[in-house]
């Protein structure tokens, strides 16, 4: 099959009824290029106050970070799981996923990606509908990961969107009762509401949706801002983690940005301290009580030994009127980081960062030493819970033990 790579992408946003035009992306010479449409340098909206101003006129990047895409569009891309499922689908095709361009995979993004941005023309192809059945679903995505199922990579792609990170996700509508499961990429029917469920990859344990869901009601208790969760029963392992999501209000969608995109920081290549993202924080929200719940984020992430805490694991959302704040908190688990390290630094410290670096964090961000004494007694009694709640949702002995210990060491 030939391809027809795309030169030209019209980018909308889409965070009332109707969608915005936001302006032009355009592929020439192996260079992307980007200008805002006239109309929209009129709003008071900055998408991406840092590394895409509003402003007129061409503007370009480094074509060596994020394929040459602004990090704004970059976080609309799938990586991990969702990459793999398109270049599969490529290769199908006869195509090879080194001729597919960002704007390429954009156009397959669409209109259902993450966040409230929008791409046209859209090449996402809708294949599923009515009831999801989440064990058939998780055969299916074993499949993919073994070079199999070809038939389903379809379905599969759409019901990813654009979510990111290695780890299986599907994209569901969830009833209240929490029972029936139904493809929610886009919209969800009367009484469903927008859901991300994740399956195990190769590298994890039948136990890592549990292990995540144990993290979710200890980051809950250690006084963090985090969506609704729910462990769902599986045939096999200890079941399938799933969080509601927060790029979406029912049908609303919600303009979602990650430190990643906003700072250009490559999250491959890990480089930020906290006190990096807390200054971040403070520009973006100028909020403290924001900042104060970045700074929460930090200590659970140092103590609970949650060390893939890369750029990609933190984001903003902007409302209509171009207010922003802290997303909740996500992608919460026990995980090692490059070289055993902390993938975001504590004022210099990867390595073993502990209460002596996080209070000095707390204190170049302005928050007394009450609230940091308070917020680090908070989470240690929430992360005492691990044992007890591990037993309960029947996670292995070995990361029972494996994870008590380095808890209790932090």
């Amino acid at each position: 099959m030939k391809h027809t790579p795309i030169t030209e992408i019209k980018v909308g946003l889409e965070i009332t009824n109707k969608i915005t035009p936001v302006g032009r992306l355009a592929l020439n010479d192996g260079k992307i290029y980007f200008e805002y449409d006239r109309d929209f340098l009129q709003s008071s909206l900055e998408l991406s106050p840092l590394k895409l101003p509003r402003q007129a006129g061409l503007q370009t990047f480094d074509r060596y970070l994020f394929e040459g895409l602004s990090g704004l569009f970059n976080d609309s891309l799938p990586d991990g799981w969702g990459r793999l499922l398109l270049d599969r689908s490529a290769r199908l095709q006869g195509i090879l996923p080194d001729e597919l361009s960002p704007l390429d995979r954009l156009a397959h993004v669409g209109k259902i990606g993450m966040g409230a941005l929008t791409y046209e023309p859209d090449q996402q192809t809708d294949t599923s509908s009515g009831q999801i059945d989440l064990d058939a679903l998780a055969v299916q995505t074993q499949e993919v990961m073994d070079g199999e199922a070809s038939e389903v990579l379809q379905e599969l792609i759409s019901l990813n969107g654009s979510s990111a990170g290695v780890r299986p996700k599907a994209l569901i509508g969830l009833d209240a009762e929490r029972i029936n499961i139904i493809h929610g990429t886009d919209t969800t029917q009367t009484g469903f509401e927008p859901w991300l469920v994740k399956f195990s990859n190769s590298e994890d344990g039948s136990d890592a949706g549990a292990i995540e869901h144990i993290y979710a009601i200890m980051a809950k208790d250690a006084g963090l801002e985090m969506m609704p969760t729910h462990l769902f029963s599986a045939q096999k392992g200890a079941g399938y983690f799933a969080t509601k999501r927060f790029d979406r209000d029912n049908n609303k969608r919600i303009h979602t940005h990650s430190a990643c995109g906003l700072l250009h920081s490559d999250f491959r290549t890990p480089s930020l301290d906290y006190a990096d993202l807390l200054k971040l924080t403070s520009i973006l929200t100028r909020d403290v009580r924001e900042v104060e719940k970045m700074f929460r984020l930090a200590v659970f992430n140092v103590l609970a030994h949650n060390r893939d805490d890369h750029s990609k694991n933190f984001s903003f959302l902007m409302n209509e009127t171009g207010e922003w704040k802290l997303s909740p908190a996500y992608d919460l688990t026990f995980s090692s980081g490059p070289r055993g390290e902390q993938s975001t630094m504590v004022m210099g410290e990867g390595k073993n960062p502990a209460d002596e670096q996080l209070t000095k964090l707390g204190i170049e961000a302005n928050i007394n030493q009450q609230s940091i004494v308070a917020i680090v007694d908070q989470t240690q009694a929430a992360l005492s819970q691990w044992r007890a709640l591990a037993i309960k949702y029947s996670v292995s002995k070995a990361n029972i033990k494996l994870i008590d210990e380095r808890i209790n060491k932090s």
